[in-house]
Order: structure tokens, then sequence, then C-alpha cells
């Protein structure tokens, strides 16, 4: 829509134009001399209105050039062809990441699953390709994700039905019903497009709460002026859950909700809030029971067996699974503004208050803990656009997935700290609407290093990475 904005400007002064003469012409055959004073009178009003017309366009202008593609029917696609009331599309992008450098890379292999634990590596970290139906009242797509992260793999990441009550071209609906594999309505960077964003991964919080981005489900969604809204009811285990990736383990349905504001106070301002929760039910797999079992060490290395050096290891009663509630709180804010000379600056964060809700970082089991875990979360981050084809950002997250975590340290017990951070810097380079290539600085600290006493201390896990990224 955006690039048609100029041809727009130009039809509307050649029609203020137009009209002009006219009723210029109209004036001569019907007054034989009209007042200068009404003449002037009359272009000024029309130059009124010619720059409360173009004051409008650029405001649309901003607001798309600024506007992150936070839902997948805004993302541009090529038209390909029109069938019966279908408008088909195509759309895509490739992102490879060269990593430089990351400390925590070994030339070895985890002894527990044979992988290997170098990073240091090439990957393709997302090669999407889109298609998309498009009429008045429905539509769908189809999105598949190929990547190179845990071996060459093509998954299923996105499959969706919709039928909508429209509003304007270009808009978005009164209210859409969806169902399918999708984006779950969660906060800001759920649903902030890959191919969009400056930094190159979302926040730890993000990463744990919501893995995958997407979930299989049922959503209502829309908006109305400044308002948007979506209510959503999903399976609870997104395609990026450690245990149970995109299958439910259980009845129970998890509801999701977001009510959030995009608004443009000023031509050169955008403002965008929200407030998201979660609330559902997650699943604790129990274990199977086990029995006796005799265990011999020879602790003195003599090759004989003696009744101080056999031990019994008693069996254990079977648990059953058992289902736990959990829940989640999010606030979220986005302020844009165009900065004279460089262009846009855009200050963002997101606060997540959550209870049991770790699906792939810290993974939380209450049950098998015995108590509930409290999961806290937020980021802030800052984006300057240096130019049409420079832009810069700087971003600092934090992420407890255990609040109230404790151990035993001798006679007492001491609160032990699981918390992860990241302060990242990136600097990306554009060819505007077709490609981008990042470097990223991570600076991250988290607390599952220990050290020769076992008390934790900070793992050194950073990392230089370079992106590079090609859309269509």
């Amino acid at each position: 829509m955006v690039r048609f904005l100029p041809f727009r400007k130009g039809c509307l002064l050649a029609l203020l134009c137009s009209w002009f003469w006219a009723e210029s012409g109209h004036a001569e055959s019907t007054e034989s001399a009209a007042s200068p004073t009404a003449l002037a009178d009359r272009v000024l009003a029309l130059e009124a209105q010619l720059a409360a017309l173009q004051a409008s366009s650029q405001t649309a202008s901003d607001r798309a050039s600024s506007q992150p593609l936070t839902d997948q029917s805004q993302t541009p696609s090529l038209a390909l062809v029109h069938r019966g009331p279908f408008a088909l599309s195509l759309s895509g992008f490739v992102q490879v990441d060269a990593t430089l450098y990351r400390q925590d890379s070994e030339d070895e292999l985890d002894g527990s699953t044979g992988l290997p634990l170098n990073e240091t590596r090439f990957v393709i970290r997302r090669a999407r390709v889109r298609v998309r139906a498009d009429s008045k009242y429905v539509g769908g797509l189809l999105e598949l994700d190929g990547n190179t992260m845990q071996g060459s793999q093509v998954r299923l990441m996105s499959a969706e039905l919709w039928a909508q009550w429209p509003a304007e071209i270009g808009q978005t609906p009164y209210l859409r019903g969806a169902l399918g594999l999708m984006k779950i309505p969660f906060g800001r960077e759920v649903l902030e497009q890959d191919v969009e964003r400056l930094f190159l991964e979302r926040s730890h919080i993000v990463r744990a709460l919501f893995p995958g981005e997407y979930d299989l489900g049922v959503r209502l969604h829309g908006g109305f002026r400044f308002l948007r809204y979506s209510l959503a009811a999903m399976n609870g285990a997104p395609l990026g859950d450690a245990a149970f990736s995109a299958r439910d383990p259980n009845q129970s349905k998890d509801l999701i909700g977001k009510l959030s504001i995009d608004a443009a106070p000023a031509s050169w301002l955008t403002l965008r809030a929200g407030a998201s929760f979660v609330y559902g039910t997650g699943f604790s797999p129990g274990s199977l029971a086990s029995k006796d079992v005799l265990v011999f060490r020879d602790d003195n290395d003599d090759g004989q067996v003696q009744q101080s050096e056999i031990q019994v290891i008693r069996g254990r009663a079977a648990v059953p699974s058992q289902n736990f509630s959990r829940d989640a709180l999010g606030l979220d804010a986005e302020i844009s503004a165009r900065i004279p000379i460089l262009g846009r600056l855009m200050v963002s964060g997101e606060l997540i208050w959550a209870r049991n809700l770790d699906r792939s970082l810290y993974i939380a089991d209450p049950v098998a803990v015995g108590r509930d875990l409290r999961e806290l979360g937020y980021y802030v981050g800052v984006t300057q656009e240096l130019s049409p084809y420079v832009r810069a950002g700087l971003r600092y997250d934090f992420y407890d997935p255990d609040a109230d975590a404790q151990e035993q340290r001798g006679p007492d017990r001491v609160p032990l700290a699981t918390s992860f951070s990241s302060l990242t810097t990136t600097l990306a380079g554009y060819y505007p609407g077709y490609g981008k290539l990042a470097i990223e600085y991570q600076h991250n600290r988290n607390a599952l290093g220990r050290s020769a006493a076992g008390i934790p201390i900070t793992l050194g896990r950073d990392v230089v990475l370079i992106r590079g990224q090609v859309r269509f």
C-alpha cells in the first residue's frame, strides 16, 4: 500500500486543480468580473484541503513503514493468480547464520544425547515459503519451514483457515474467526514476524514460555479504529515444546487473550500497548513402578565380593500422571517516533509474570517439585534507523524461571539463583524490501555453572553472530 502513496497524492492534486479551473470557468461565465479577494480566498481554501490530504497520506505512510508486521495476514506477498473469488499469493524468506564465536562451544559430544556440543558453525536458521488465498469473507494460508538446527528438516509451520467480517481494504477486520496452526496471541515478541525483527532472536522469557510461537487451536480477533482484541483456545503444546511438541497430552485447553491499542497521536509518532493473559492446564507425566535392585561396588578393588560392598536400592511405587494449573499475565508497549535527519526511533518493552508455564528452558513440573514455580521476565529494547539502509539496536532481557528456588548448603537452606540475562547489540544493513545483513553480540549471563565447591557461578555463553537474510 505504501508504494502507491505518491501516485495518490498526484491524483488528488490533479483532481483539485481540475475542479478549481472548472469552478473558475463557471464563475467567469456567470459573473462578468470575479472579485480578486474571492479568488484568493478560494485558493487558500484549496491549499488547506491539499495540505490536510498530504498530512493524512504521510501519516499512513509513516505508520506502514514503522509498523512491525505482527500478523501473518499483513505480511507483504507477491500476487500470483486470481482463481474465482480468491487471490493467491506467494511469499517467503531465507535466513543463514554464521556463528563466529560462542563461549560455551566445545569439540565434544553430549554424553546423554550423543549430539555435538560445537556451536561455532553455519546453519540455515529459517527458510520459509508461504502460500496464501484471500477473498473478502474467507481465506487460508499454508507455511512450510526448513532449517538445519538439529539436522536437516522440513516441517509444517502454519496452516490456518478463517472467515471474517471485513473492514476497509488493507485494514484489520472487525472480526475474524480462524482455525488451525497459528501464532499464539500473547504479548509483543510472540506476534512479531521473524523477517521484520532487528534482533536475531526473541528474549529468554518469550522463548521459554512460548517456544516455537505457533500452536493449534481456534482464535477470534479483530479491531475497530485504534482498538485491537484477540481471544484463543489452544492445545497448550507449541511447536517448540520440549516435551509435547504440537501434541496435547490432556483434554484441557489453554485460554489466551490480548487487548491492545494501536494509535498515531501525531504524524511522526505511533503508540502501541497491550495486556495479555494465559490460563490453562499443564501435564506431569508421572513415573512407572520399579523393583528392588542389588548393586555391588568393589570399593577396595580386590575383586572380591564383601557384604559391605553390596547395597540395596529400594523400588518405587508408580506415580500417576497428573494435571496442574498454569497461568501468565503480560504487559507490553512500543513507542515509535520519526527523528529528523536520521529516521525512526523505537523503544519497546514487555513484562511477564507466570506460574508453571515454562515449556522449553527450565521446564516447569510443580507435581515433581512439590510446589508452584513462579516465573518472572522482562526486556527493554531501543532501535534507531540511521538511514533507510542502516539500523542499530540495543536490548536487555531478564528471566527468572523459579523465583523461590533454594538448596541445602551444610545445615542451612539458602536461596538459589536461577536467572538468565542477556545484553544484545545489533547492527544491520538493509536492501529495503529484499535483504538484510546483520551482526550481533550477545553478552549472556546465567547461574548454570558450578565452582569446585559446588556453589552456583556464571556460565560464560557470549555469542558473536552474523545473519544474512533474503525475502521475496
